[in-house]
């Protein structure tokens, strides 16, 4: 077995991290899990199609300022790039970055859902055949343990779209964010920042009618059903999502309606009615408080592009 392969999150491995990471969150009160598990296949094409909602203002708006800006983007990033892309899913805002750029020198797609971005890959392989790509499926939050950080690389940008670093507990975004102005020192990172806005247009985003995102939040049980075994009844939980002003956040929730008896990699668990499990958390940002996180982790805030109605920003970080 070869370094890379070691490196690379097999199915087993990443069931096993899944299963003690559940086993966690049903014993400790409240119930909380990483939204890292919503992307197996099937929970990554329900979120395709919440990009594509009405009331998602997130995607359509980060791709705007993308089409508006990229010529910028591009300029800043320089020749002979090697772009990596954490938590890439579809591969689609990337293609407007490749074509702006001049000679990128590689691609690398870094994504915890092995089908989806091995298919994704495979059709930006055909648009793109000079380039030279690799997927690499494990969590991107690991990246000291990835095989993408070698030795003698060229010019190295970092893109993170989509504001998925308001996925993560404040603690575990400075921690991406220093590891990150560490890793990519000489180059940079172009990251998507969703900003602080009116709650009721957060709440039509994370409640659509067509019932996109609820079934996106039931799918985590489902999976836990498919994968390990579990017996939840997912249509049983009732999907909450509010905007928490004083976190600057919106909290996604699973709440259970029935008592339930949870059978779990050999363990037993009792859900009561109103028991809930916490199953996502999506900061916002004022641009000065991103910018002042980005310097306090190492980054030098050196560019910002918003849409007019300063909804959702892209930020290119210089890293030393």
């Amino acid at each position: 077995m070869t370094p890379q392969a070691a490196l690379h999150l097999v199915p087993a491995a990443a069931a096993a991290e899944f299963g003690r990471d559940l086993l966690d969150c049903l014993r400790r009160q409240p119930h909380a899990i990483a939204p890292k598990y919503f992307y197996d296949a099937t929970g990554s094409q329900l979120f395709e199609r919440i990009c594509a909602l009405p009331e998602y203002y997130l995607t359509r708006t980060e791709l705007a300022v993308l089409e508006r800006h990229v010529g910028e983007m591009a300029a800043l990033i320089g020749p002979g790039a090697e772009i990596v892309e954490f938590g890439a899913g579809s591969l689609t805002k990337v293609r407007l970055l490749l074509d702006a750029l001049d000679s990128p020198a590689r691609f690398t797609a870094i994504d915890i859902s092995g089908d989806h971005v091995n298919a994704a890959l495979a059709a930006l392989r055909g648009d793109y055949p000079g380039l030279e790509m690799e997927a690499i499926v494990d969590d991107f939050t690991r990246m000291e343990t990835l095989p993408v950080w070698r030795v003698g690389h060229p010019r190295r940008i970092g893109f993170f779209p989509g504001s998925t670093i308001g996925n993560f507990t404040p603690e575990e975004a400075h921690r991406f964010l220093s590891t990150a102005s560490r890793l990519l020192r000489g180059g940079g990172l172009l990251i998507g920042i969703d900003l602080v806005k009116d709650p009721a247009l957060l709440h039509a985003a994370y409640n659509d009618a067509a019932g996109v995102t609820a079934a996106f939040n039931r799918n985590l049980l489902a999976r836990a059903n498919r994968e390990l075994g579990a017996n939840f009844d997912p249509a049983a939980f009732a999907h909450y999502a509010f905007y928490n002003p004083q976190q600057r956040r919106v909290e996604m929730h699973l709440v259970n309606q029935a008592q339930q008896e949870i059978r779990l990699l050999g363990q037993h668990f009792v859900l009561l009615p109103g028991e809930a499990i916490h199953t996502e958390n999506s900061y916002k940002f004022t641009p000065e408080s991103f910018a002042a996180m980005a310097s306090y982790c190492g980054f030098a805030p050196a560019a910002q592009w918003c849409d007019p109605e300063r909804r959702f920003a892209i930020y290119w970080l210089a890293a030393g």
